[in-house]
């Protein structure tokens, strides 16, 4: 009789374990200052920017991409010209930040490492005096040179 209480006992366990992990998969958290997109196996990225908080999705169907929107510092080494033809070493310092509501389009059209593509870009065409609109949906919140070297002149004379 005790066997059978122990069997019971046991099937209990393991099927309340088993239920347990499936709603454990379920459920995913978005952490403060964060934000997630969902990519859903038979519709792609979707355009619903998910906030704070704990949701639930449908496992192994959908994956939360989690994205990180605080205001982040970068620094970005930059090789340019002056006027004089002199070559100029510059460091800028940019905090920046996706837009929110581009997220989906972000991580569909640029990645997971957006930073990592476009602010080389984008801090180029600041020093090339090009207007850095927001269409590759980030906010520059500050651009600030931390480094100026101007390399040593080699020229040699035309008679």
């Amino acid at each position: 009789m005790a066997a059978k209480v122990f069997e019971s006992i046991g099937k209990f366990g393991l099927a309340l374990a088993v239920a347990g992990g499936v709603v454990n998969s379920a459920l995913y958290n978005v952490d403060a200052g964060h934000r997630a997109v969902i990519f859903d196996g038979f519709h792609g990225v979707q355009d619903i920017v998910e906030g704070e908080g704990t949701h639930f999705l449908l496992p192994w169907v959908r994956k939360p991409i989690i994205f990180d929107c605080h205001s982040r510092p970068r620094n970005v080494s930059v090789i340019t010209g002056s006027k004089d033809l002199q070559n100029v070493n510059i460091t800028l310092r940019i905090l920046f930040w996706p837009i929110v509501s581009q997220l989906p389009r972000i991580f569909t059209s640029i990645g997971e490492d957006y930073d990592e593509r476009v602010l080389l870009s984008i801090t180029t065409n600041i020093l090339k005096s090009a207007v850095a609109s927001a269409t590759f949906g980030l906010i520059l919140d500050d651009v600030s040179l931390t480094h100026l070297t101007f390399w040593k002149e080699n020229h040699c004379e035309i008679s």
